[in-house]
């Protein structure tokens, strides 16, 4: 469930009636003011700052590997967004950070842990390019997912969406601007298959 603009008592009332039916609710885009009001109502939550996640429910046993890059340290937020959303839906879920391609070398150094995953999630900002890298790199299908971040024409994360939609190496899939949590649920279902 989406927090954001939304007021704390509407999201209290919509997690718990989420709670009533489906026994679990993750909620996204929650500040730490609404964090601590969702401790003091659901005991059982847990908040995950970086990611700006909370969870309220029993995780899935974890199974496969998706890997969660990120070109930068500004992508972070986006990418722990995705990585926590699969690790909640069951995946085991390795982070590799700060490998953009302004420094090509540091991706390279992961080559044979990111050989073992089932599923990529890469986020990058900027000019957005570090998924076709990947793509064109490791057979692993890749979900990209550009972020806001960046200086000059990067227009809010438009360029690095417009780059990824048109990447020529096979196997990605594009999730929109600063969706981590799109690209790690998606990630999880295709984990499981």
């Amino acid at each position: 469930m989406l927090c954001q603009g939304k007021s704390e008592a509407q999201i209290v009332k919509c997690a718990g009636q989420i709670l009533k039916g489906n026994k679990k609710v993750l909620l996204t885009r929650v500040n730490p003011s609404v964090a601590k009001l969702l401790d003091s109502k659901f005991k059982s939550g847990r908040y995950y700052p970086e990611a700006r996640l909370y969870y309220i429910g029993k995780q899935k046993k974890k199974s496969g590997l998706v890997i969660v890059l990120s070109a930068g340290t500004g992508d972070l937020p986006v990418a722990e967004e995705s990585a926590v959303t699969a690790e909640i839906m069951g995946s085991n879920v390795k982070r590799i950070y700060d490998v953009g391609v302004a420094g090509l070398h540091r991706l390279l150094n992961f080559k044979k842990q990111i050989k073992k995953a089932r599923v990529l999630v890469v986020v990058a900002g900027m000019d957005g390019v570090l998924p076709s890298v990947v793509a064109g790199l490791f057979s692993a299908p890749v979900i990209a997912v550009p972020t806001s971040i960046g200086y000059g024409a990067n227009f809010n994360g438009v360029a690095p969406l417009l780059t990824m939609l048109n990447c020529c190496a096979p196997g990605v899939a594009v999730v929109n601007i600063d969706n981590g949590f799109g690209a790690g649920y998606l990630a999880a279902i295709i984990n499981s298959l």
